[in-house]
């Protein structure tokens, strides 16, 4: 591999079997017989260990079925990833894949430890990187997240990981009135696009070009202004 890898960024719907094809795809662009994996569950870490080891199992199982040699990278906090053991296990993967769950969670644990680092040193060598859901907004330059647990309004934004400049992610796009939505936009930083994902859907690009996979539509908010692309099209933020 050489220079930065792709970057998948999906709605909903990880290690399910409508996106298989979309992962295969990445497995192939690594052009290795055998890949391997990090599974990063880290955004489900709140919602308890039951949760965050089931997706870490689910991924396992999920990538072992596409071929490749897995391993779940178990970071539950920021402690956690600023473990050189797991830095190594990113820094030897040639797809990385984080999870849904809290964003907010997602970024505080990753955002200057030597996880987080390794994420973007493996994106730069050409892994393959990819995010869903929550996975998908800390992928992005910055991301909304909720003040308080019982007051959702006005929205806060978090610088994230930034391996997509000047973007940020709406995941489930299609799951809530997109009247919704368009309040979110209102609210987002003037300098970025703002990206709905479909459930179920993906986009993978590079160098700010994007395909769009999987059962919907992305949708692409540059202030008002609002296109759509489905299946199989090409665009560029």
């Amino acid at each position: 591999m050489s220079g930065p890898g792709p970057i998948a960024l999906v709605g909903s719907g990880e290690f399910l079997p409508g996106m298989a094809e979309v992962d295969a795809g990445l497995l192939a662009s690594t052009g290795r017989a055998r890949p391997r994996v990090a599974i990063l569950p880290t955004a489900s870490w709140p919602d308890g260990e039951e949760v965050f080891r089931r997706w870490a199992t689910l991924g396992t199982d999920h990538f072992a079925a596409l071929g490749a040699e897995v391993e779940p990278v178990l970071v539950r906090d920021r402690l956690d990833a600023d473990d050189d053991a797991y830095a190594q296990a990113i820094g030897e993967a040639d797809l990385v894949y984080l999870s849904g769950g809290k964003p907010g969670h997602l970024t505080e644990s990753l955002l200057g430890t030597r996880v987080g680092s390794a994420i973007l040193a493996a994106h730069g060598r050409g892994a393959a990187i990819v995010g869903c859901s929550a996975g998908a907004m800390v992928l992005a330059a910055r991301h909304f997240d909720f003040r308080m647990r019982r007051m959702f309004w006005p929205l806060r934004w978090r610088t994230s990981l930034d391996l997509v400049p000047g973007v940020t992610v709406i995941p489930h796009y299609d799951a809530f009135p997109e009247a919704l939505s368009a309040l979110f936009v209102l609210q987002a930083p003037r300098d970025v696009v703002t990206l709905g994902i479909d459930e179920h859907t993906a986009i993978v690009g590079r160098n700010g070009s994007w395909q769009v996979h999987g059962a919907g539509r992305a949708t692409a908010w540059r202030g008002r202004h609002r296109e759509r692309f489905r299946r199989g099209e090409v665009f560029r933020v």
